[in-house]
């Protein structure tokens, strides 16, 4: 058994090197506060573990990242989600995954653009105080800039995956895209690219804050308002590099649509 755990965190490090799993600076949350948060998990070698994080939408439907749900186990027979727990790994109720639609354009004008997903499960949620839908921003948002925001999860704390057992969440601000773009472009490998369905939020130039490996898929706040699916990075908490979110706003038309 031992191995098997083993096993599975080594393809977890090695499965990404940006954010196939991606809080750092934050503090202990509880699900009560952020009932709509649910943990996306994935069999690997007979171990199902935290892989990334997602959003209720609905009954049947949960919010997440594209890059969740690729690769050797990409297949919806391998995730499942946990809603209702503040606990990594247990509690809360458990879903299976029936179906999984990327949005049609990930990765395809820039890496890891376009990258979310709609999941549909195998058995409708039951809703309580601990589980609820997500309030998803309006087509065409406009996000200011340097407005204070929330990242949720149960992802890694200090950059070497050394996930919490409780959920966590951490204040951060956005950060200009414009200026975001301009930093990431300092970069020699993808994913070096900002486009204008991507929000950065971070703490610019002091770093220590930001969602980090365990985190994808899982929520930036302003307020009790869903506006970005957490999704990548150059590393975590960098003062350099923010880290980076699928706009909500740029695809919410296309999951009201899919998530019926």
């Amino acid at each position: 058994m031992a191995r098997l755990v083993v096993l599975a965190l080594a393809l977890m490090l090695t499965s990404s090197c940006f954010a196939s799993q991606r809080i750092i600076g934050g503090r202990p949350a509880y699900i009560e506060q952020y009932p709509s948060l649910v943990q996306v998990e994935e069999y690997t070698d007979g171990v199902w573990w935290q892989k990334c994080a997602g959003n209720i939408l609905n009954i049947l439907y949960v919010l997440s990242a594209a890059h969740c749900f690729e690769g050797p186990y990409y297949d919806p027979l391998f995730h499942r989600i946990r809603s209702g727990s503040t606990y990594r790994h247990r509690g809360g109720n458990i879903n299976y995954v029936e179906k999984e639609f990327n949005h049609p354009s990930y990765d395809v004008a820039a890496p890891l653009d376009g990258d979310i997903t709609v999941v549909r499960l195998s058995r409708p949620i039951i809703y309580s105080n601990t589980v609820g839908r997500a309030t998803i921003n309006y087509h065409g948002a406009r996000i200011l800039d340097n407005i204070p925001v929330v990242y949720a999860g149960w992802g890694d704390t200090i950059g070497e995956y050394a996930p919490p057992e409780q959920l966590l969440d951490v204040q951060v601000y956005t950060i200009n895209n414009d200026l975001c773009r301009e930093r990431y472009m300092t970069l020699d490998t993808p994913p070096n690219i900002i486009t204008r369905n991507m929000i950065c939020a971070g703490v610019l130039d002091v770093g220590g804050r930001d969602a980090c490996h365990g985190d994808s898929g899982g929520p930036l706040y302003d307020g009790k308002i869903l506006i970005g699916i957490i999704s990548w990075g150059e590393g975590c908490a960098n003062a350099t590099f923010p880290g980076v979110n699928a706009n909500v706003a740029s695809y919410t038309n296309w999951i009201a649509e899919t998530a019926v």
